[in-house]
């Protein structure tokens, strides 16, 4: 059989010791491994100094971050001349508070999930699922997926290194449906545009969809339809390294911040510029009328809606706030937004190279079906 050669995903970190997060490529070569970790990146402080100089960065981003509202409103209507209450003047405004806000607390979120991650590998997670019963599995897979930032890019790498190496259909679906779509991105920009009640809502319902998506396809015995080649697929098993200093992982964080907040801050601003736009312009009857509460096929229609678009959540959440704040139901639009980040044709696609189309027809069945009812339940009760 011919050798595969599957690179990490370009979501996870750069790092070289340890490859937290990150499926090794199969057929690595060692030497070139062992010559990469010692051109590991260092800090120029440790110790005391270190502790010093990040409590001064935490003070540093505070002081920043509580003035971003006064300066949004100055820079909107004294500095560019714009008048308060105007089209122009409310979506200009909503940019340039946003921007920074999300940018900011992205930074702050990723570095901390960053020093995190540097306790946790791929191959330790592989173990770790491997050995829990299935119901077990489904659970601690959906937690596991909220602290790895990997997007569509990543489902055939992390799909063949966790078959390969054991773990249960099921749990494997837990996984992936969790870690694009409750993962820490999506977390801190729901906290930052609409609060820590819908980001609480939001991760408990696609934690949810994780879990019980999962266990409904383990149950099915669907494995027949994995195609015959994963299984036959062999990953490299360096196991969780240990040893790495406070300094090792304030570097692993730093280099996290440089690596994801790298690759989303383009779909941040366009996102916000999107926001800004439907904030400004877009009248809140009209959104009502489409994407309200009352109006029974506006869920499903969001779903399909979402599928198609290829974006993640840093793209869309901009949008899903200027949406609510036009007085879209929170059901519909978190309908909406989680078909765009777990059902997008580009990951179905993907997906195509390990599942055999009726095991993708089941998974998007499954979770679609769990949108739905999320979709529908928060239109009820909210």
């Amino acid at each position: 059989m011919e050798e595969l050669n599957l690179k990490p995903c370009a979501c996870s970190s750069k790092s070289k010791n340890p490859q937290p997060l990150g499926l090794e490529p199969i057929g690595v070569n060692p030497e070139a491994e062992g010559a990469a970790q010692k051109q590991k990146k260092s800090l120029p402080v440790g110790g005391k100094a270190l502790w010093a100089l990040m409590v001064g960065g935490v003070l540093l981003w505070y002081a920043l971050y509580a003035q971003l509202l006064p300066f949004s409103r100055y820079a909107a209507f004294d500095l560019f001349g714009l008048v308060p209450g105007s089209h122009l003047g409310e979506a200009v405004q909503f940019f340039v508070y946003d921007t920074p806000k999300v940018l900011m607390l992205l930074v702050l979120v990723v570095f901390g999930i960053g020093i995190v991650r540097s306790y946790v590998t791929v191959e330790w997670t592989r173990k770790v699922l491997a050995g829990k019963r299935e119901s077990a599995g489904n659970v601690l897979a959906g937690l596991l997926g909220v602290v790895t930032p990997f997007c569509s890019c990543s489902a055939v790498p992390l799909f063949i290194g966790f078959v390969a190496g054991g773990v249960p259909l099921g749990v494997t679906f837990s996984f992936l449906i969790s870690a694009p779509m409750v993962n820490e991105v999506a977390l801190v920009l729901l906290y930052g545009l609409m609060g820590w009640k819908v980001a609480a809502l939001y991760f408990t319902t696609g934690i949810c969809i994780a879990v019980v998506a999962g266990w409904v396809i383990g149950r099915l015995g669907m494995e027949k339809h994995v195609e015959g080649w994963v299984k036959l697929a062999s990953a490299q098993n360096n196991g969780p390294q240990s040893g790495m200093s406070v300094e090792d992982r304030v570097v692993f964080g730093l280099e996290s911040v440089k690596d994801i907040v790298g690759k989303v801050w383009m779909y941040v601003v366009l996102g916000i510029a999107a926001g800004a736009a439907i904030h400004g312009y877009v009248p809140e009857d009209m959104m009502a009328s489409i994407m309200g509460k009352d109006v029974w096929w506006a869920v499903p229609v969001s779903v399909l809606l979402g599928i198609p678009m290829y974006t993640n959540a840093a793209g869309v959440i901009p949008i899903v706030d200027a949406l609510l704040g036009k007085g879209a139901a929170l059901g519909t639009v978190l309908a909406f937004m989680m078909s765009v980040i777990a059902l997008s044709f580009p990951e179905m696609v993907i997906l195509r190279k390990v599942l055999k189309p009726k095991l993708i027809a089941v998974f998007v069945g499954v979770v679609g079906c769990g949108i739905l009812i999320v979709g529908y339940l928060f239109n009820m009760i909210i």
